[in-house]
């Protein structure tokens, strides 16, 4: 479940960009607990982005999923990681209105352990990067 540092809403936000901390293991392997994520807020969703969402049922709650495919009535959600839960398989199809963005980038803060010269030269190199979409998420809906 994702924090936003910067609260805006689609439609509503003074840049189309924001932040979000990623909490929990639910999209493990693609993100970690304590990863930052740089959101579009609006974006056009297609089948395998990682997307940022309010809950169904508590929509103070966001929640970071997978987008696997378009159906009646919203996205139908997953997360990368199976034994997790939380996502489609327990709530159904999420409509259109409660997906908030696309994640773009994700940021992994240095840990204040990393004190030494190779440390943070394997942190720097690993950081940033892109959060591709997964175009096989449709194989593991189906798997499901």
């Amino acid at each position: 479940m994702p924090e936003l540092l910067q609260e805006s809403e689609r439609g509503g936000a003074v840049l189309p960009f924001g932040l979000a901390e990623v909490t929990g293991p639910s999209m493990v392997p693609t993100l970690y607990h304590g990863d930052r994520l740089v959101v579009q807020y609006g974006a056009r969703v297609r089948p395998g982005d990682v997307i940022v969402l309010r809950h169904p049922f508590q929509q103070d709650l966001l929640v970071v999923k997978r987008a696997v495919e378009r159906r009646e009535g919203g996205w139908w959600v997953l997360g990368d990681n199976a034994y997790a839960g939380g996502d489609s398989t327990d709530y159904g199809t999420v409509p259109q209105e409660l997906v908030l963005g696309k994640a773009w980038l994700r940021y992994r803060p240095r840990r204040t352990a990393q004190r030494s010269p190779l440390a943070v030269a394997r942190w720097a190199l690993s950081a940033v990067r892109p959060v591709f979409p997964d175009r096989s998420a449709s194989r593991r809906l189906r798997a499901r």
